[in-house]
């Protein structure tokens, strides 16, 4: 058990009370639930007069960054750490190594988007790279259970706020850097300088493996002086690639030798995501022969280009919601399509607006036909939303439907044979945030339930 705890109601007898200021909820104000909880000491930012001992500090959640480092370090330390950062990517390629290496008969753990999984575990996590108070439990019971290898996503967020604070990576990786984030950002040069953080956390005798055909690569290289990399020039050398719905074979080279390998994943892109995959198992001190045998047990994670066969076409959801993503994703199946690509998009409230009519355009510049529709307008009006992505639009082969579930069904409804029918932005979500609210919603089940009337 963690010695720590920042919620006041999971508070067992001898752990220490964190009082922690957040933006909704002061840990202060909760206190005396903490005590009778069991809480043996308190820590807080002011004095109150409590039964228990009292720790004052100028910055609670400064000293619980610090404390956690300083107790849990030699611990953690006998655990395999792998960070990937970057936009895109960081979903496939960690489940994609997470798969490889349980294959391998390694004790791997996986965190990130869709959650936390080892072994019997699978936990839904609020934020790709969680608080730092969960990460450290879920780190410390996987260890507890034996855990060899942690793979984690590694968000611009969490390195902005330190939520990585005292581990130390065995490997880091770098997938691309295109826009994202910019409502919190600003920049484009302030969301790679956080990026680029996560290198403080690289040990020095670690291994850092970057995407050689994104300009941003170079960044990385030069502040760890070394590097790995992937790519049609780099050290796992993409020679050629045969991509079909349902399948990719990918032929590449390393260290003189080429290999061929072929995969259930489909898209340009994740071509990338596997050889990363590939890139880490192989320098955690495995044959690339045979992870190329066990390549064929592995699958893409929920909502990264699922694919369903239906009305005599494919519907294919994704998560992809950002500008790079969208491009991506329409260009890689426009190469695949023998009919048409209709594309179902929406964009999230609270969130870069800045994006809403790049995506737009992309949309109906690419796709043979558009269904705009919602996607999590959580407290904004949805359609303002709508407004601002009509602004980029520039060609008249779009229709807008707010509610998703209608637009799904009319999307296939569309479908002719052969056609493809993208269904973007929310993945593996099975929910729509409408104001505060979480509504059942899940673009899968919508597919799956779909029936011609």
């Amino acid at each position: 058990m963690n010695k720590f705890e920042t919620d006041s109601r999971k508070v067992k007898k001898g752990q220490i009370f964190v009082a922690i200021k957040g933006h909704t909820v002061d840990g202060h104000d909760y206190i005396d639930e903490a005590i009778a909880n069991g809480a043996s000491i308190v820590v807080a930012e002011h004095p109150v007069d409590v039964p228990v001992e009292l720790k004052v500090v100028d910055n609670s959640e400064e000293y619980l960054k610090e404390q956690l480092a300083l107790e849990y370090k030699d611990k953690l330390s006998k655990l395999k750490i792998v960070g990937v950062t970057g936009t895109n990517g960081k979903t496939t390629t960690c489940y994609l190594t997470y798969q490889l290496l349980n294959l391998l008969g390694v004790k791997a753990a996986y965190m990130g988007t869709i959650g936390f999984k080892y072994q019997d575990m699978d936990i839904t996590l609020e934020n790709t790279t969680p608080d730092i108070l969960t990460l450290y439990n879920l780190l410390l019971t996987a260890l507890d259970k034996d855990c060899q290898v942690v793979v984690m996503e590694v968000s611009s967020h969490s390195l902005s706020f330190e939520r990585i604070y005292g581990l130390k990576l065995d490997i880091a990786c770098f997938t691309n850097l295109t826009e994202d984030h910019l409502d919190y950002h600003k920049t484009m040069e302030n969301y790679l300088k956080e990026k680029l953080k996560i290198i403080n956390y690289l040990k020095e005798e670690g291994t850092l493996i970057v995407n050689s055909d994104d300009e941003a690569h170079t960044a990385f290289l030069q502040k760890f002086n070394k590097g790995l990399t992937i790519g049609l020039n780099g050290d796992y050398k993409i020679i050629d690639t045969e991509i079909t719905p349902a399948t990719t074979t990918i032929k590449f080279s390393y260290l003189k030798k080429e290999y061929i390998v072929k995969t259930n994943l489909t898209s340009s892109f994740n071509v990338y995501n596997y050889l990363m995959a590939l890139a880490i198992v192989n320098n955690l001190g495995y044959d690339i022969n045979d992870i190329i045998k066990l390549t064929k047990d592995i699958k893409a994670p929920k909502g990264r280009c699922e694919t369903y066969e239906v009305n005599n076409g494919y519907a294919v959801i994704d998560y992809a919601h950002t500008p790079d993503a969208v491009l991506k994703v329409i260009n890689a199946y426009n190469e695949l399509k023998k009919g048409k690509v209709i594309t179902i998009l929406g964009c999230g409230g609270d969130r870069d607006p800045i994006k809403r009519p790049i995506m737009g355009e992309i949309a109906t510049r690419l796709s043979d036909y558009v269904i705009f529709t919602n996607d999590n307008p959580r407290t904004e009006d949805p359609e303002k939303i709508m407004e601002d992505i009509l602004k980029g639009v520039q060609k008249n082969n779009y229709e807008v439907i707010m509610d998703r579930k209608k637009a799904i069904k009319t999307g296939i409804d569309k479908l002719e044979k052969d056609d493809i029918l993208l269904i973007l932005g929310k993945g593996h979500e099975d929910y729509q945030i409408i104001g505060h609210t979480k509504y059942h919603l899940d673009d899968a089940f919508e597919v799956k339930s779909w029936t011609k009337e």
